[in-house]
Order: structure tokens, then C-alpha cells, then sequence
């Protein structure tokens, strides 16, 4: 093994894909309302209504039917504070604070967290203002609300935040809420100084309602721009409480012990060992031989998914392999197949290993902080160009490196948008062509033909490494010397296509199966400029492909020699943290259509024989 990769696993840095988001627990820096935000150094921001459990008998009976219900202490005490021993109000107060926590679309972008080796008063205010603008990024909040916030913000960072009154505190939080601040003052004025917070909450739901109901009224409303507590109302904050115990349930699935991987997640061997790792592995024997399938998906499924698929195809061991080991990006992938695993070769010339390998022009301007040398999992989106230019204000403003909070803060954001250096304390996105090199495609595969940047990222997001895939098939060239029939499910670019016509396996016919309509064009347009003199025959959906259209397919190909395909992640991955439902999801549960086309070719095909 080289020597860039014999150190990899023992790398300080962790480097993690969009697959470990959901297991690692990065804590927000960002202050949140009624909550203390607070380093362990002498520098302290607070914004914090003062409550304490001290305040009412520890784990009473009043407390108890609260904590059984699953909310944390110190919310009880700050609701109890408000509204005294009053269950309904207590409760409201409670749902209230839940929403705001457990609300997607309140989650502000996670930011690394603060460290308490702060060297000065100034630096560490720097970076809470980078911080503090993370939290304010989303372009859709009104225009009054943005002023209030500046300026409560301006506190914060001038260590004022202690001296804010009761009312700019209740109206900071509820400009958080994502009321329009105007509305909150005026609540506040009806309601009188020693409202609570479901009732300026209510009150100002009300007040949204009736200037809904008239028609007349409709052009001066401004809109609500945060949807979280749009029901108003007991009954419906208590029906809102029975959606986020659901959510609740849905995120402790989602957030089981993943399967335990092998370390370093090389599978049955790659190209660089020096000596070839001794494999054995026992194929039952009505899976040897033709046809042949490959099935491929994230490797850090939630804990019990790769169990299911196992089950499903044969009890085969997966191969977990992660692409670090083939190019300069990771990729965290499980393929489960019954491909022979000896003689395998890789596609050649070998792709570049490093960053800078693969992107020379960035290591004049890479500083010497930032230490990666690799990148991390190509995702289907990009950082935003306010993003890095945050980060070029971050950096420019020191002569020589930043201070460690700032290092760390730049860090974080490079790893997980795979941004990098292109100038003088400047950072980009990836380029769509950039993105191609890395997971293997050839030059402009995804270019062209009317296809929008914002879609070549997402279908490179979605789509095998070539180089990974093409060392697992390179078997087939031997097997297969007079050509192969495909059917790809799920094929998304054509990851399988590109590497077995890279690896010399001349393509007979293929049956492409695929959502995308983009997608079907970029195949179709790299089959012709390939000049491919196989058929190439396409499907758009696999649910439709049924057992007698797989009869009528097999008798007019001839067979297929190989079923491949990866269906979707969507549920599965860890940067999805609203609906990781595992093989129960909506997309990935399209899982089980590749089994049953599976098992329908082999039976189809055993019977013709």
C-alpha cells in the first residue's frame, strides 16, 4: 500500500461522510432562545431567562408527569417559572419549546462547536459573529424582523446581552419563532408585560386567522415565515404533541448503532495492497454462475438494514469498501454480490490518490492548517457562495494562519461541502467537471443537452464511483469475451455502463432502468458519442417492470448475464435526518423491487434453460 494510504486510518482528522452525519453529534454553537450559550472560558454569551429546578421540589409529582412525557428537566423549570403549577399551561409552554427544538425547518446550519481555549476577548468574539450569522442565513425573513435581530445580535456580541429586558428577550424569541417583530410587540402591548408565551403565541395566531378571513385584509399580511406553530389552540398544540412523540420514535430508529465495519473498509482486497489479502468466502450453490447481480448501497445504514438485505439475497456477506482507496474522495458503500472475487484488476491509468493530485492548481493557495488529503463524500448539493464568502472575510483578516477557533470553524465547512482552495483565502465548491474526474465519469459526461448545474451535481451525488465498481466487474471480462446483456436498475448515469465499457466488456444489449428523465438522456447521449453497437433499451420505472414484461425481455435479449443497480438511499443515509425510515421509506424501499426482478430473471431464466 502507498504511502498516502498506509496512514489514512490513523489519520487525526475524521473524515466523515454524508453517511456518519446522523452518529456523529456535533454540538451547535449557536445560541438558541431561553437556553444558556456558554464556553468554559472566560468569554461568556448569555441569553437566558434565569430558571433553575431548584425552584420547585426536585422530581415531584408535578415534574414527574412532565419527564415521563419525555421533556428535560430544565424546560419544566423554565415552564413552571412562566406559568406557575398550572398542568395546561406548563404543557403549552413545553410543546412550544419542543417545536422549536425538534423543527426541521428551525434547525439553524450545525456549526462546529466553541472551544474553551479562547486567547482573547476579541478573537472569540469574531467568531461568534461568524457563528451568530449562520444562525440568520435564511434569506426569507422579513425585512422588520431582520432589523430587530441585528440589533439584539449587536448586544450579544458587545456583552450586553445580560442587560436585555424581559420584553427584548420574549422578543427575541419569538423573532425566532419567525414572527414578524412588529406582530410580537403589538401581542405583547394587548397582552400586558407578564403574558406568556403560548399566550402572545395564540394571540398572535388569532390575529393571522381573522386578517385571513378578510379578503380585503390579505395584502397587508405579512407572511408567517417560520410554519411552526401555525395551529393555535390547546387541542391542536396537543395534536402537534402527538406528532413529535412520532418524529421522536422515528428519530430513535434512525439514530441505532449503524453495522460495524471493518477498519480500514477495503472489502475482499484492492489493487494497492502489496499482498493480496487471503478472501474465502461460501457462495450457496443455487447463486454460483450466471446471472450474475450486483447490488450496491450506503454502508452506514441504520443498524438492522444490511441484516434485511442479507436476508433477502442469499445471506451473502457484503463487501463494505469505501473509495478513499480508489481516488481522492471517500465513499462509504456496502456491494453485495456473487461475483468471483479472485484475478480482479483495476481500470487503468490508476486515478489520481490525493487533493492535490487530482487538483494541482489548489496547492499553491492550500494553507498549511488545512490538512486534508482527501474528500469527503461527494453529495448532491453545494455550499452556498454566501458560505465561502464568510469564510474569506474569516480568514483575510489575519496576516498570518487564524486563531484556532477560526481554523476549526473553516474546517468544518471545507469537510462537509468538500470546498476548496482556488485563491488567496479563498475557497469553492467543487465544479461539476471537477466532480466527474473524481467518481471516474469521462469529461463532460453530464454536460450539455439542456441539463442545469443544480442537476449534474444531484446525479453525481447519486452515482457509483466508477473506479470501485470497475475493480468488482473487471471478473467479467474473461467470463464474458464475446460481450454481456445488462439489466441495470436504477442506473442513474450509467456508473455500471461507463465501467464495464472501461474495462473492455463490449455492451450487447442493455435495459436501463431509470426515474430520472435526465438522467436517461445523459446515458443515451454517452452511448452514442461512445459509439456503443449494442442495443440500448430504457425503462422509466422498476415497479413497472413486471414479470411477463421481464419474460417477453429475456426472450428477445436472449438472457441477461448481469443485474445490477443500487437503489435508492434516501432513508438510509445520514444526512437525512427527517425521514432515515431505513428500507420502510418511501424511496428506499424500492429495494425489495430489485429482489423480486432478481429472483423473477433467475426463476424465467432457469426455466428456459
Amino acid at each position: 500500500m502507498d504511502k498516502n494510504l498506509s496512514g489514512e486510518d490513523n489519520d487525526d482528522i475524521d473524515w466523515d461522510t454524508e453517511d456518519e452525519l446522523e452518529i456523529q453529534e456535533i454540538q451547535d454553537t449557536v445560541f438558541s432562545s431561553c437556553t444558556d450559550l456558554r464556553t468554559t472560558g472566560q468569554h461568556v454569551v448569555c441569553c437566558d431567562v434565569e430558571a433553575s429546578s431548584s425552584s420547585v421540589p426536585f422530581r415531584s409529582k408535578f415534574i414527574q408527569q412532565f419527564v415521563v412525557m419525555g421533556f428535560p428537566e430544565e424546560s419544566i423549570a423554565k415552564a413552571i417559572e412562566q406559568n406557575g403549577e398550572n398542568s395546561d399551561l406548563v404543557l403549552d409552554s413545553l410543546l412550544t419549546f419542543k417545536a422549536l427544538d425538534d423543527s426541521p425547518e428551525e434547525q439553524p446550519s450545525v456549526s462546529p462547536p466553541l472551544e474553551p481555549s479562547i486567547s482573547s476577548d476579541d478573537s472569540a468574539s469574531e467568531y461568534n459573529k461568524i457563528v451568530l450569522d449562520n444562525v440568520y442565513e435564511d434569506d426569507s425573513w422579513s425585512s422588520d424582523s431582520d432589523n430587530y435581530i441585528n440589533t439584539v445580535k449587536q448586544c450579544y456580541l458587545n456583552d450586553e446581552g445580560s442587560s436585555l429586558s424581559e420584553k427584548e428577550k420574549m422578543l427575541l424569541f419569538l423573532g425566532n419563532m419567525g414572527y414578524p417583530a412588529e406582530e410580537a410587540s403589538i401581542a405583547m402591548d394587548r397582552c400586558g408585560p407578564k403574558a406568556s408565551l403560548p399566550e402572545l403565541v395564540d394571540f398572535i395566531c388569532a390575529a393571522q386567522m381573522s386578517r385571513a378571513e378578510d379578503p380585503y385584509l390579505l395584502e397587508d399580511v405579512k407572511p408567517n415565515l417560520k410554519d411552526i406553530l401555525n395551529d393555535c389552540g390547546g387541542y391542536k398544540k396537543r395534536k402537534m404533541y402527538n406528532e413529535l412523540c412520532k418524529r421522536k420514535k422515528q428519530r430513535e430508529i434512525s439514530v441505532e448503532e449503524p453495522i460495524r465495519l471493518p477498519k480500514p473498509m477495503i472489502g475482499f482486497g484492492i489493487p494497492t495492497e502489496s499482498v493480496p489479502r487471503m478472501v474465502q468466502r461460501i457462495l450457496p450453490e443455487k447463486i454460483i454462475g450466471p446471472p450474475y447481480f450486483y447490488y450496491e448501497n450506503v454502508a452506514l445504514a441504520p443498524k438492522g438494514v444490511w441484516d434485511t438485505i442479507k436476508r433477502h439475497l442469499y445471506e451473502i456477506e457484503p463487501e463494505f469498501v469505501d473509495s478513499k482507496y480508489f481516488s481522492a474522495t471517500a465513499r462509504k458503500r456496502g456491494y453485495l454480490h456473487n461475483l468471483p472475487i479472485e484475478n480482479r484488476f483495476p481500470l487503468f491509468p490508476l486515478p489520481p490518490r490525493t487533493i492535490h493530485e487530482a487538483l494541482p492548481l489548489s496547492k499553491r493557495w492550500w494553507p498549511s492548517w488545512d490538512t486534508r488529503s482527501k474528500l469527503n463524500c461527494l453529495q448532491t448539493a453545494i455550499g452556498s457562495a454566501r458560505l465561502t464568502d464568510k469564510i474569506r472575510k474569516a480568514v483575510e483578516k489575519y496576516d498570518g494562519e487564524p486563531p484556532m477557533e477560526i481554523q476549526k470553524y473553516v474546517l468544518y465547512h471545507c469537510k462537509k461541502w468538500n470546498l476548496v482552495w482556488v485563491g488567496r483565502n479563498k475557497v469553492a465548491p467543487l465544479e461539476p467537471d471537477e466532480v466527474e474526474m473524481l467518481l471516474g465519469f469521462p469529461k463532460n459526461h453530464t454536460r450539455g443537452g439542456g441539463i442545469s448545474r443544480t442537476d449534474r451535481y444531484k446525479s453525481l451525488g447519486n452515482s457509483f464511483q466508477v473506479d470501485t465498481v470497475a475493480y468488482h466487474l473487471s471478473v467479467l471480462r474473461d467470463l464474458f469475451p464475446n460481450g454481456i446483456n445488462v439489466l441495470s436498475l436504477f442506473s442513474g448515469i450509467g456508473g455500471a455502463e461507463v465501467a464495464l465499457y472501461r474495462l473492455g466488456v463490449p455492451l450487447n444489449n442493455v435495459v436501463s432502468v431509470e426515474k430520472s428523465e435526465v438522467n436517461r438522456n445523459i446515458v443515451r447521449s454517452w452511448w452514442e458519442q461512445t459509439n456503443q453497437r449494442g442495443n440500448l433499451i430504457h425503462f422509466d420505472d422498476v415497479q413497472l417492470l413486471s414479470r411477463d414484461r421481464l419474460k417477453k425481455l429475456i426472450e428477445s435479449v436472449g438472457g441477461f448475464d448481469l443485474v445490477i443497480g443500487g437503489s435508492p438511499c434516501n432513508n438510509l443515509a445520514g444526512s437525512n435526518r427527517v425521514s432515515r425510515d431505513g428500507l420502510e421509506g418511501k424511496e428506499s424501499s424500492l429495494f425489495f423491487d430489485y429482489v423480486r426482478i432478481l429472483d423473477d430473471v433467475k426463476s424465467i431464466m432457469s426455466r428456459h434453460r
